[in-house]
């Protein structure tokens, strides 16, 4: 029986915490954990088996050239329409790029950063490069995205990152927003509402994440959220640069 080829990884730490990248799958996380001695805290979702991961299955994936789904078979853009294949399986649609996929390059790395750029030559007119930098400080992870168009039209870009969070009974969640997107059963806007027309996504306070289904974008974010673990004495800090102005929460 032939050995599973271990999946090799590259790992940051300040001695607060640990952040494990994946450079095989588009750069993404397999961990985001607070460390101490015999203690280890998951912030992000994490993924301990790498040997058959797929994107998803990480605990943060990179959205590029765009992030969500495309649909009526691609797009139009400056007066010409650009086919998009599917590209994940049971998805109608194309969805989130290919850079979640991609097998990233290492750049530059130290103990406490690292950055990686993700060449790809497709899907659809899409040529590029991509860099994803990651670093550690007091605990804080902070990261950074670019895309650079190479191809020979203007084409429009979206970034995104894709955290998985850890979530426990008690996760509360305060994000203020304006207003809400609906969504269709095919996961595609339907029109947006103000947030007060929706009180339990209502995240302006603290609240705990609803019982149900949740999979829509917010408007108008200032970019700053909190996750509040009670059960854990624990709370992450999130803020984003004001392009980063709506979050989406996807809480199956």
């Amino acid at each position: 029986m032939a050995a599973v080829a271990a999946v090799k990884t590259l790992t940051i730490s300040d001695g607060v915490a640990e952040a494990v990248i994946v450079p095989t799958l588009g750069a993404g996380l397999a961990a985001y954990d607070l460390v101490a001695p015999f203690r280890r805290t998951p912030l992000f979702r994490p993924c301990r088996e790498l040997s058959s991961a797929a994107p998803f299955d990480l605990a943060l994936n990179i959205l590029v050239p765009w992030s969500n789904r495309i649909s009526g078979g691609g797009f139009h853009f400056d007066g010409q329409f650009h086919a998009l294949a599917p590209n994940v399986a049971g998805e109608r649609f194309p969805i989130h790029g290919n850079g979640l996929s991609a097998h990233g390059q290492s750049s530059v790395a130290t103990t406490e950063s690292a950055e990686l750029s993700l060449p790809s030559e497709g899907p659809g007119p899409f040529r590029y490069e991509a860099r994803a930098t990651y670093s550690l400080t007091g605990g804080a992870l902070t990261m950074r995205l670019s895309v650079g168009n190479l191809g020979l039209v203007p084409l429009p870009f979206g970034l995104g990152v894709h955290p998985w969070i850890v979530r426990g009974a008690q996760t509360q969640l305060k994000a203020k927003a304006e207003r809400m997107v609906r969504e269709t059963d095919e996961h595609l806007p339907a029109g947006d509402a103000p947030v007060a027309s929706r009180a339990a996504w209502d995240f302006a306070e603290p609240r705990a994440l609803p019982a149900g289904w949740v999979n829509n974008a917010f408007l108008g974010w200032d970019g700053q959220a909190r996750i509040l673990w009670p059960e854990r004495s624990l709370e992450l800090v999130i803020e984003a640069d004001p392009p980063l102005s709506t979050y989406i929460l996807y809480s199956p």
